[in-house]
């Protein structure tokens, strides 16, 4: 193969016109750059201020209630008397019991096991 002429090497000047273009597009190229870190670092900023603020994560549902390693939890939960149990639901810490009471009414009983209180009762009538 054939090496070129050595004036060949090196790079003509290049003409006014396309110099000022090229000019143009590394100072575009340079401001956009310069932009882009910019974002990125106040994406970077954004995450790291969230993390920093973020409350600690919550406890789940089933983990309010409190209790003692090995020891069952317990306590009272008073219906009227003559009352059956018709069903019952859990949701989190509540207990919700659908009563039959005695004189043929039914009441729906909302008991909070974490604070071991009953916070509701709801009488069922037919109109």
């Amino acid at each position: 193969m054939v090496r070129p002429i050595a004036d060949e090497d090196h790079e003509k000047p290049l003409d006014p016109e396309v110099e000022k273009v090229r000019r143009k597009l590394i100072r575009f190229v340079g401001i956009n750059l310069g932009l882009l870190l910019l974002a990125l670092m106040v994406v970077i900023g954004a995450l790291v201020y969230k993390a920093r603020n973020t409350p600690p994560a919550s406890p789940s549902l089933a983990g309010d209630v409190q209790a003692p390693a090995g020891e069952p939890i317990g306590a009272d939960i008073v219906l009227p008397v003559g009352a059956k149990v018709v069903s019952q639901s859990l949701s989190g810490n509540r207990i919700s019991i659908d009563a039959e009471l005695a004189d043929g009414g039914r009441t729906i009983f909302v008991y909070d096991t974490a604070e071991r209180r009953l916070i509701g009762r709801f009488a069922i009538r037919n109109k």
